[in-house]
């Protein structure tokens, strides 16, 4: 007996189609150029910022090293799903494997929850430094910010391991199209062929904790570490305290704006076009934006970035003047 005779007769699903973009061909051969253009961007984008921390002794300080591996999650973040939606615009089957599925869901979302940890993370790190400057290099110290790194990573994906295991165990008889370009929760969810209340509510629970708890902790930390800035004198500093909180608060107004807009709004979920849009917005823009927001409303940062692309900086400038 073959496989496929074996999978029919068991009622399982072997491979989920992707539905992408169905539009002209025309249309989707643009789309694959875009999107592999904001991809490749955003590639090189995160991959400046690393080179520029790792090269620039000026930036070995917990900030710099919290950011580094922020834009080294963002190009996994973004390789979890981009990849393979590529692959399926112009690709005439569209096809993704049962355990591709499940794996690109793990990791897409073992992603989310990583970058929700190390944006609190960094939030905690503007805290102490703005709030508690004398504190700051006794509390936050390389073992801590070592601590924290770990944290985040092997936190994330711990988070999103039960809600796999779940997902794992949810029957799929037929039919396996998906509207969505990659295996999100929601179009899964909808393909079982039975209730899976628990599951339904163990995804729906995890997703809301880590959502609400680390954007109120970030909430809170910025309205403190705004407070303190505003009662700062106006000058240089308080203006490059303000710059290095507003560039933070505007990763995290991205992020978290869309992800609620999908995994809270009651009515997001019921309209695919407008799910797509949000679900794009949230795993393309915003990892294709925060190399900008970071390295434009920071100096230390673009000087490090100008000598990692052979620019001469401001200051090299200056002594080779005198």
């Amino acid at each position: 007996m073959s496989m496929s005779e074996a999978n029919n007769i068991s009622g399982s699903v072997s491979e989920f189609i992707l539905l992408g973009f169905p539009c002209r061909r025309e249309i989707q051969i643009l789309l694959f150029v875009i999107f592999s253009l904001i991809y490749l961007l955003t590639l090189m984008g995160n991959t400046s910022i690393i080179c520029a921390v790792w090269s620039s002794r000026k930036l070995h300080t917990p900030m710099y090293i919290l950011l580094a591996n922020f834009s080294f999650l963002e190009i996994c973040y973004v390789s979890s799903d981009v990849p393979k939606m590529l692959a399926n615009i112009i690709s005439q089957t569209k096809s993704i494997s049962y355990a591709g599925c499940l794996l690109q869901f793990y990791f897409f979302f073992s992603m989310c929850a990583a970058e929700g940890y190390f944006l609190s993370a960094m939030s905690f790190d503007r805290f102490l430094a703005i709030c508690r400057p004398l504190r700051y290099p006794t509390i936050m110290t390389y073992h801590l910010c070592a601590r924290l790194v770990v944290f985040c990573w092997v936190g994330g994906f711990l988070s999103i391991l039960m809600p796999a295991v779940l997902m794992s165990q949810v029957p799929f008889c037929g039919p396996n199209i998906i509207d969505h370009f990659f295996c999100d929760l929601g179009p899964l969810l909808a393909l079982s062929c039975a209730p899976v209340p628990k599951t339904t509510l163990t995804c729906a629970t995890v997703s809301s904790l880590i959502i609400f708890i680390t954007f109120l902790y970030i909430l809170g930390s910025y309205s403190l570490v705004l407070r303190a800035v505003l009662r700062v004198p106006a000058g240089s500093g308080r203006n490059k305290a303000f710059s290095t909180c507003a560039s933070h608060f505007l990763v995290v107004s991205l992020f978290y704006g869309s992800v609620m807009v999908m995994y809270v709004s009651p009515g997001s979920r019921s309209h695919p076009g407008t799910q797509k849009f949000v679900t794009l917005f949230y795993c393309m823009a915003t990892p294709f934006f925060n190399p900008l927001i970071y390295s434009l409303r920071n100096k230390d940062m673009k000087d490090a970035l100008k000598k990692v692309l052979g620019a001469p900086s401001k200051e090299i400038t200056k002594n080779k003047e005198k």
